[in-house]
């Protein structure tokens, strides 16, 4: 509760807390709306490909523009301002940066960024989900190793479920269940970017349909990004998933302690301990009344009769046997609220969610019937979406990683609905993120080996 205390005593000391932001997309411009108004944080330097799409974004923002016109990144610092390059390296390598926010969401960008920001020393905060689902049980072992802070980023649901399950645990409660809502029905699996705007014409209003990327929309929508999501919560709380991935049950945010609960007491969950997304669309369509789409959750059980009765007197919406309860959270401001992870790593070394472990994983999985030679789009394409596993499962079966299924050629044929596996692509074993992967399932796992 004393973040801004401590902010507003490193400005006092003259030594406000530093961030290099790298990727200036939808969530870098949120944070550098907020960050530019938050008092003990500068944001020394902006590195994006597109520099003048990042010096666009930071006017969309609302920065002055003597503000970021700084040749250099030493004169940033000298001035209180902030230098916008292509150099991600060169932000990384700065003696001046406290933390790194990496956002570019790809996957393999993400993990270089992350290991060079470990190897200077630097905090790094891990907006790139992908990456961190991944390789991230790997990266924040290295980086605890080396003395620095790997975090989750606070505003995107992850870092928020994790806080919640903290909360949970830090009270004695035992988690049944934590996780977020989304807009789902079963065909959305086999959504495109060509398609994607049939479904979101229906719940959001863009008029502007060049301002955004519609695979990017469209790994929202074809379940791939709850499958990262969830993924990412499991290797930082200890949560397991479930042994099918996701089902997405619809539910109102008054009937999650009754739907996220066991099968065995009335619910839909295979076990307690798990993730899972609940869907704001019944399976005829039609729309979930006080849905939770764009909110978290987390289910508690009161294991006394004394804590089951609290539930019902302080209307913790409990379940209808009074056994179960939950707390939901009923938005994220995803970049907005960015700055407490920032201030977190810097001020307190505590990240806002971090992996402990490889517990769960993201599968790419066939969305139609795909073809001998075909080249794989990745997250959010024409070829596959990914879904939630097991890491056991994965590792088992030789699975191939969502984050790797981007273009590499099929080896053979494989069906609408079939996880594809590392034997069924032609990957390149001297590939960054491979190499990177492959050191994570070793230290995590059984490694697997490409097949003959």
């Amino acid at each position: 509760m004393n973040l801004h205390a401590l902010l507003l005593e490193r400005e006092a000391a003259g030594r406000p807390v530093t961030v290099g932001l790298i990727g200036a997309g939808k969530f870098g411009t949120m944070f550098l709306s907020q960050a530019r108004l938050t008092r003990g944080m500068h944001v020394a330097g902006v590195a994006d490909l597109n520099v003048e799409r990042a010096r666009s974004q930071l006017a969309t923002a609302g920065w002055p523009a003597e503000q970021y016109a700084v040749s250099s990144l030493d004169d940033a610092l000298k001035r209180g301002a902030t230098h916008v390059g292509a150099d991600a390296q060169a932000l990384i390598a700065h003696p001046g940066v406290d933390v790194i926010v990496e956002a570019t969401g790809i996957p393999e960008a993400g993990i270089v960024h992350a290991l060079k920001a470990i190897e200077h020393g630097k905090h790094i905060v891990m907006v790139n989900v992908e990456a961190d689902a991944l390789a991230g049980p790997l990266l924040a072992s290295k980086a605890r190793a080396a003395g620095v802070v790997y975090s989750l980023a606070w505003g995107d649901q992850p870092a928020l479920i994790c806080e919640q399950v903290d909360w949970a645990r830090a009270c004695g409660f035992k988690v049944i269940a934590a996780g977020k809502g989304t807009r789902y029905e079963p065909h959305y699996h086999q959504s495109t970017p060509a398609n994607v705007w049939d479904i979101l014409d229906k719940y959001l209003n863009i008029s502007d349909r060049n301002s955004i990327n519609p695979k990017m929309f469209n790994s929202f929508v074809d379940g791939t990004k709850s499958g990262i999501e969830m993924t990412a919560v499991c290797n930082a709380t200890g949560l397991l998933p479930q042994s099918d991935g996701l089902s997405f049950p619809p539910a109102t945010r008054f009937e999650l302690a009754d739907v996220c609960k066991p099968v065995e007491s009335g619910g839909v969950l295979e076990k307690e301990g798990v993730t899972e997304v609940t869907s704001s669309v019944y399976r005829d369509g039609k729309d979930v009344p006080h849905h939770l789409a764009l909110g978290t959750y987390v289910v508690i059980e009161g294991e006394t009769d004394y804590a089951r009765r609290c539930f019902k007197e302080y209307a913790m919406l409990p379940d209808r046997t009074g056994r179960y309860a939950a707390l939901y959270r009923p938005i994220h401001m995803i970049g907005l609220e960015l700055g407490i992870s920032v201030a977190s790593a810097a001020l307190r070394n505590e990240p806002t969610g971090a992996p402990t472990g490889f517990r769960s994983d993201v599968v790419a999985t066939a969305k139609r019937n795909l073809k001998n030679r075909e080249i794989l789009d990745g997250e959010g394409g024409f070829c596959v979406w990914g879904k939630q596993v097991p890491a056991e499962r994965s590792l088992d079966e030789g699975l191939l990683p969502l984050g790797l299924a981007q273009n590499v050629k099929l080896m053979r044929d494989v069906a609408e609905g079939e996880s594809l596996k590392w034997s069924d692509v032609d990957y390149d074993v001297n590939d960054s993120a491979v190499k990177v992967r492959r050191e994570m399932e070793a230290a995590f796992g059984r490694r697997n080996e490409r097949r003959p």
